[in-house]
């Protein structure tokens, strides 16, 4: 109980929670859609989910701070590859937040000479860029774990020796094989790393669909979000599953 109280008296914890119940009642609302009789309960899905998106931009006006405080932080990285990625990620962060903050103030009714389809569209722009960034810091991360769990293993074992009646069909297949076990084992062994990729893949869903690169429907995208804030609900109750930098 104790846990639940602390994770709830963090900005980014009440995030988490609303913006999964935000993307249930996307997701549940398009599988009840078809059915005849569920239009009240769609009804009030969508109502729900456009009032929780609405709830949601109060906790997003101070995180254009945090994302020039992650960029700072993110130039101090070691590695030279994370350290390009996430300083990029983190500036694309930072336009993102200040096009959301614009986009609230249009919906406020403070000013109406906002466009704010243009402003929707840059804001998902930046943010595409800033997760299509982070998901290249994955790759390289992966990489890296790969590139260790393969090494540690050729120290344990033997090379096999080849069988000369092996077909080229049968190499690709074992090498295919080899390669996605090699890519299990890195990600049991980094569980930070596995819950940062899957949340990214799934955050990156919503701006392709914005913008038109890859059209999904309101189902997958609600899926995509789930996932991705269970993933962050994850990382916030439990700091030391959140990919760190070096």
């Amino acid at each position: 109980m104790d846990a639940f109280t602390r994770f709830l008296n963090q900005t980014q914890g009440r995030d988490r929670l609303f913006r999964a119940t935000q993307y249930t009642c996307m997701l549940l609302s398009y599988l009840l859609e078809p059915h005849a009789g569920k239009e009240k309960v769609v009804m009030k899905l969508k109502k729900l989910e456009s009032s929780v998106s609405t709830g949601r931009k109060w906790f997003r006006l101070g995180n254009v701070v945090h994302a020039v405080q992650a960029t700072e932080q993110s130039m101090h990285t070691t590695d030279l590859v994370p350290r390009l990625c996430l300083t990029l990620a983190n500036l694309n962060r930072v336009l993102y937040f200040i096009c959301d903050t614009i986009l609230w103030v249009r919906s406020v009714g403070l000013t109406s000479s906002i466009d704010k389809e243009k402003w929707r569209m840059w804001a998902a722009r930046h943010y595409y860029y800033s997760l299509l960034l982070s998901l290249v810091r994955d790759l390289y991360e992966i990489s890296l774990q790969m590139e260790q769990v393969a090494h540690d293993r050729a120290k344990r074992e033997k090379s096999p020796s080849q069988d000369p009646g092996c077909s080229v069909a049968d190499e690709e297949t074992e090498w295919l094989q080899s390669f996605l076990l090699l890519l299990f084992r890195s990600l049991r062994k980094h569980p930070p790393l596995f819950l940062d990729t899957v949340k990214n893949l799934c955050d990156i869903l919503n701006p392709l669909h914005q913008l038109g690169i890859y059209k999904s429907n309101p189902g997958v995208i609600g899926l995509g979000g789930l996932l991705s804030s269970i993933a962050g609900i994850i990382t916030v109750a439990y700091p030391r599953l959140k990919l760190k930098t070096h």
